[in-house]
């Protein structure tokens, strides 16, 4: 990380410590329900109902198809509750699926918990969090949503090594326990206590066009109807489509490639560093030139990670990809916190960001069942992978064009405010 980032960082860290601090805490207890945390228990979960990897895949993708379904409409209560009572609800909720995730016995009480661990890890506690820092800040808001991102990364970088370590000592039930216990004293309390008095200004307010940004206050109905929107979210769903199959089926991967789970889960601490680096420092470079400049090149480095992976056995291998997977995640982060507040206005950013987030909670939930159908029937990871890496190199062409249309619209909409 260089000193001009961090120098810059600091003093924006000092003055607006609490009301980052509680964006950190929704995005790092997120984590029971993100793809990542779920893995982990796989092979556990796989065991103990007698699944195979398309079965699992199969059961994740229906409760994560649901919850995508659902988040549609739960999404928008940011819109009309202030934020500590959504939050305060969604982590009592999250706590009572852990708990259930514990006492798992059949088929469709896996679906039922898992449909509630992607409707409020997945969705809403990120989505509260990304709302509240488009709403608050609108110069640094870049940065904000970098900021409040570092909690998945913490999430990411201590509990697979901590998960196993505790599978392995007291079983994998217990962790569940632990991972209610801990929403329940302490992240309701802390949440609501930080998001109890709001930053100004809110989204409310007309938008400030010397960034490029719409006076317009976008409803989410013109947002569905805007096909700018729908050419976009064709290709930055790839890295959630192609990246949780990969994060999903890391036992599966792992196996064929002769990986530990030890080394794996050090993978993950590495994509979390680089994650962290590319977050600041797209967080800086949103702030500094726009978000839309941004768009054409958060998929190369998925692009690199993917190829390199199809390549190689070697152990070397794995932290470069887990690297460059978490660079371009990193990027995504700072880019899907920005770009639509951007474009659209944060008026109504819970509704028009839970489109987004269903068509992300879509994708992670298609992304795992497909492969895992795919590799039941033969179908080589390597060969998955490559395929994946020649998408995200057209869709960075695609989306090259895309920002220049997008700039071209928010020019016209400042000449026009003019």
């Amino acid at each position: 990380m260089n000193r001009p980032v961090l120098s810059s960082t600091l003093p924006f860290l000092q003055a607006n410590a609490r009301w980052l601090l509680g964006g950190m805490m929704l995005t790092v207890f997120s984590s029971f329900g993100q793809a990542f945390f779920i893995s982990l228990f796989g092979s556990s979960l796989r065991g103990s109902l007698s699944l195979n990897n398309g079965q699992f895949g199969g059961i994740f993708m229906l409760s994560t198809l649901a919850s995508a379904a659902s988040f549609l409409f739960v999404g928008r209560l940011v819109d009309r509750y202030p934020a500590r009572f959504v939050a305060s609800g969604a982590c009592i909720a999250l706590a009572l699926a852990c708990a259930g995730m514990s006492l798992v016995t059949s088929v469709w009480m896996l679906l039922l918990v898992l449909y509630t661990l992607r409707l409020l890890g997945q969705g809403l506690l990120p989505h509260i969090a990304m709302v509240c820092m488009a709403r608050w800040y609108v110069a640094e808001r870049g940065r904000a949503v970098a900021v409040a991102s570092l909690g998945h990364q913490l999430g990411v970088a201590v509990l697979p090594l901590l998960v196993v370590s505790l599978i392995a000592w007291s079983g994998w039930r217990s962790v569940w326990l632990l991972g209610a216990l801990s929403l329940l004293l302490i992240a309701l309390p802390a949440i609501y206590l930080l998001m109890k008095v709001e930053r100004t200004p809110r989204g409310s307010v007309a938008l400030n066009t010397d960034r490029g940004e719409p006076m317009r206050q976008w409803t989410h109905r013109e947002v569905a109807g805007d096909c700018c929107f729908w050419l976009t979210l064709m290709f930055i769903l790839i890295p959630a489509f192609a990246g949780t199959s990969v994060i999903f089926h890391q036992a599966h991967i792992s196996e064929l490639k002769g990986w530990s789970a030890t080394l794996v889960a050090s993978g993950m601490s590495a994509m979390s560093m680089g994650n962290v680096i590319a977050l600041l420092a797209s967080g800086r470079f949103v702030d500094r030139r726009g978000a839309c400049r941004l768009l054409p090149h958060f998929l190369l480095p998925f692009a690199l990670a993917c190829l390199l992976l199809s390549a190689t056995d070697q152990a070397w291998g794995l932290v470069v990809f887990m690297v460059l997977l978490g660079i371009s995640q990193g990027m995504s982060t700072a880019l899907f916190g920005s770009l639509f507040p951007e474009i659209y206005g944060t008026q109504h950013l819970g509704s028009i960001r839970a489109l987004l987030m269903s068509a992300i909670v879509l994708a992670t939930a298609i992304g795992p069942g497909l492969s895992g159908w795919l590799i039941d029937r033969g179908v080589g990871i390597d060969t998955l992978l490559q395929v994946v890496a020649v998408y995200s190199l057209f869709g960075t062409m695609a989306l090259w064009g895309m920002s220049r249309l997008l700039l071209q619209r928010q020019r016209r909409v400042s000449v026009a405010a003019d």
